[in-house]
């Protein structure tokens, strides 16, 4: 089973950059960072600066990296088309950024007509090109970003394509993304396969509970939520319900647009169930955090001989549907 390998080795054809080449990949990823929005597409809000680049066809790229030089430089400019020509170049060349935005793009249906087999395609080349010993670091965000929308993709499958639902690649995506470089959504994913026992995964709703606590530390909302959920219930971790709807809370108020509609409505639904006691409790624990993310998830403990045996909680509910890869296609990390 894939879902076996040894997390953390993946061997492709990796390209050795000069230092004069890191300098100026520096500076393409400030650009791209600055232009690049939450679901990684570009503004493209035509400033350019006061002395414009000037611009490079198609015909006379020399190299890809110029040619991604040049894309950048049209993204900037407002220049649609002459972007995905020069970034296809770019991507075919190996340009492991442009290999991205052109993901992101065909994702998103941004700038170009959506296109998920696209998108596909350039997350993939992004996947298979990693090699953890050769790797350059100006290109981690947009490789941890493709590993977790081709684990996306593969746990959903494409219809009307050849990709179909995988769910133990899947797992093997979340599991590289999640360890090899801590990303918030893969760790958010992998969680929830464990809470589905999705991927030949046995349900493990404190191996979830970790997980879902290293991503709620780095403030992913859904991630912060689920957590609370898990606390405030105790369906496989300890019961600390007020705990719970401090994660419940924070994510609540963190929470923007309709894709996070289920997360208000997880909130309403265990604050109103929560004992006086509790929101108490909670609003203390929100009062002492500062903004500061440091709960770990406790050890389950033993309950005590003739203790009194809480109340059996609900089953556990999860939002019907994955997020969409938009979510899992923002503008890499640097």
């Amino acid at each position: 089973m894939r879902a076996s390998v040894e997390v953390g080795h993946r061997i492709g054809a990796a390209r050795p950059v000069s230092n004069g080449g890191r300098r100026g990949r520096v500076a393409l990823w400030a650009t791209v960072l600055c232009l690049a929005g939450s679901t990684g597409a570009f503004a493209l809000d035509g400033s350019t600066g006061s002395n414009p680049p000037p611009k490079i066809s198609q015909r006379t790229f020399t190299s890809p990296s110029e040619a991604l030089r040049a894309g950048v430089n049209d993204l900037q400019a407002g220049d649609a088309k002459g972007s995905v020509q020069a970034l296809t170049y770019a991507a075919e060349g190996g340009e492991a950024l442009a290999r991205w935005k052109l993901g992101s793009m065909y994702a998103s249906g941004d700038v170009v007509p959506r296109d998920d087999v696209m998108a596909y395609k350039y997350f993939e080349q992004l996947v298979d090109s990693y090699n953890e010993d050769d790797l350059d670091s100006r290109d981690i965000g947009a490789i941890s970003n493709a590993f977790v929308a081709v684990g996306v993709y593969s746990l959903n499958g494409i219809p009307n394509s050849d990709i179909r639902p995988d769910p133990e690649r899947a797992l093997e995506m979340f599991q590289v993304a999640a360890t090899n470089f801590g990303d918030p959504e893969a760790q958010y994913r992998l969680a929830r396969m464990y809470v589905d026992g999705a991927g030949g995964l046995a349900k493990d709703n404190m191996r979830a509970a970790r997980w879902l606590s290293l991503a709620a530390d780095k403030g992913h909302h859904g991630a912060q939520a689920l957590l609370g959920h898990l606390l405030f219930l105790g369906e496989g971790v300890p019961r600390q319900s007020a705990r719970g709807l401090m994660w419940l809370t924070i994510a609540h108020f963190s929470a923007k647009g309709p894709k996070d509609n289920w997360i208000h409505d997880l909130h309403a639904k265990d604050y109103g169930a929560a004992s006086d006691d509790d929101r108490e409790a909670a609003a203390v624990y929100l009062s002492a955090r500062g903004g500061k993310h440091d709960f770990v998830v406790a050890t389950q403990q033993p309950r005590p001989s003739g203790a009194a045996t809480a109340p059996a909680a609900p089953p556990l509910r999860l939002p019907g549907a994955v997020a969409p890869l938009a979510d899992a296609s923002a503008a890499p990390a640097q």
